[in-house]
This record gives structure tokens, sequence and C-alpha cells, in this order.
């Protein structure tokens, strides 16, 4: 089974989510901005790429886009997704901008961490929001090259509201993480796990696409971001009889499982053990 990280992320109203504009290239690029350009030029023998604005080095990383060029108020601001890559991480986001004294500034969200929230430019500010996993809350900041970054308010993982077992599409689970969108599906696994419902899906992040048993249940399994082969995790739907059935590697031989494994149905249960055996 390939597997890759895949999030989903709901739609946010009234924000319009920002896109690289510019396609990676090996080629020096010249990006026209102010009375002079930025330049992103690649390192002949490792690849590195660098971002300059004139002689001044505002980045170097491995991969290096040229996102757009906002206008924030009165000041335009040139945004760059940097990064080095890797199992389920994203770019940082860099923010260049020419102080009120002409210096070029500049400022990044997500440079320590594994990648920038998702942007939103609107109005005078950029927003970044987080991208939330079940169990989770986050904030929303929001940034101006006035102000620096400020917190907006809080998110909190929710499913679609109204959704039943019924709901349950194999079609449209691009991964398990996804079949948590479902309000049926979300209650179960909170009535399953309690508070180890967070580090339970964290598990299932890094996942491909689910697919089914001979009995026709759902399930896929997947692992923690940049830590697979330890405390993978499985999950399985068996939206006919409404059951939810979740499993996750421990030091141990014998899987965690929820619930108890002597409540699963055979046949699931072996698929559960040689997927989690295969990933040691």
């Amino acid at each position: 089974m390939k597997h890759f990280f895949r999030p989903s992320l709901a739609a946010l109203a009234g924000l319009g989510l920002c896109a690289s504009a510019f396609a990676q290239s090996d080629e020096p690029q010249s990006i026209p901005f102010a009375d002079g350009a930025f330049t992103i030029t690649q390192e002949e023998e490792y690849g590195e790429k660098t971002l300059s604005f004139g002689d001044k080095e505002l980045a170097s990383a491995y991969v290096i886009y040229f996102d757009q060029i906002a206008k924030l108020g009165d000041t335009e601001v040139a945004l760059f997704d940097v990064g080095d890559g890797g199992n389920a991480c994203g770019p940082a986001k860099v923010m260049v901008w020419k102080g009120e004294d002409g210096a070029i500034q500049r400022a990044g969200i997500g440079e320590g961490d594994c990648g920038a929230p998702v942007m939103a430019v609107a109005g005078d500010w950029l927003y970044f929001v987080p991208w939330l996993t079940p169990g989770t809350s986050g904030v929303v900041k929001r940034w101006t090259p006035q102000d620096g970054f400020a917190t907006a308010g809080e998110l909190t993982y929710a499913p679609e509201a109204g959704t039943t077992w019924k709901d349950v599409d194999p079609a449209r689970l691009g991964s398990m993480i996804d079949a948590f969108q479902n309000e049926a599906v979300y209650t179960q696994a909170r009535e399953l796990l309690g508070d180890r419902l967070e580090e339970v899906a964290t598990s299932l992040l890094v996942s491909g696409e689910p697919e089914k048993t001979a009995s026709g249940l759902i399930y896929g399994d997947g692992c923690i971001p940049h830590a697979c082969g330890t405390y993978d995790g499985f999950m399985a739907i068996d939206a006919a009889n409404e059951k939810l059935y979740l499993a996750r590697q421990t030091d141990g031989r014998t899987p965690e499982t929820w619930p108890a494994s002597a409540n699963w149905p055979a046949d699931l249960r072996q698929t559960m053990e040689k997927a989690l055996a295969g990933r040691e």
C-alpha cells in the first residue's frame, strides 16, 4: 500500500487560500519587486537554493517557491515557501517587504516546525490557520508588517454535523484520517479512546487509501510523521453494524486495541495484526 500524508482542510469562509505561483525550477529565477528583484539560485554541487534581494540573502533551503506579492494596506509583501522537504512536512512561509526606511525586512513562520499553517490573505492581514487532527485545537494567527504576529482566535477539530454511518463512503476517503470527519465515526472514536483520541489519530496521519476486507469492512493502517515503525496505527469501520475498530502498536508484541481484540471479527483481527507486524 502506498502511504502519504493527506490533510483534509475544511473550507474557510471568506478567506481565499493561497497557492504557489511559480513551479520549482533548477534554473535561476528573478521576481521583480519594488525597485529591484528577488533571485532564486541553485548551488551546483548539493542543489541547495538561495533566496536573495540584491546582495542580501534571505533564505536557503532545498525547496524555495515564489508564492505571490500581497498588498497589505499600503505595503507590498512578497511571500515565499521555503523548506527542505521530508515525509509529511510542508514548507515554512517567508514574508519580505520594505520598511519605512527602505530597507528589506523579513519574517517567517513554520521555520522551526514541520512547515507553516495554511495561509490566507484578508484585507490588511495575513491569516495562518492550523490544520487540526481529531481531538486537537489550534491558534489562528494573523500578521502585518507593522505589528507582526497576533492571536486571531482558536479552532477546535469538529466532524461534519449530521453525518451518519450511512454517509461513510470509502470512495471519498483519501486515508482513514478522513473518516473522522463523519460525526458518527468521530463520536464512537471519542467513546472508545477518551483522552487518547489525538494520540491514536496521530498514528494514522501518514497513510494511504483505505482497503476492504472480504466481508466488506473498510480499513487502513498508518504511522506518525517522521516515526514510521513506532506506534503505528490501524483503523477499521463496519458501517453496516455501526462499529469502529482501532489499534496501535506497542513496545511489546501485542497491539493495544479498542475495543478489546477478543471482540474483533477474526478476519479483521488477522488483517490488523498482519498490517502492524509488517510495519516493524
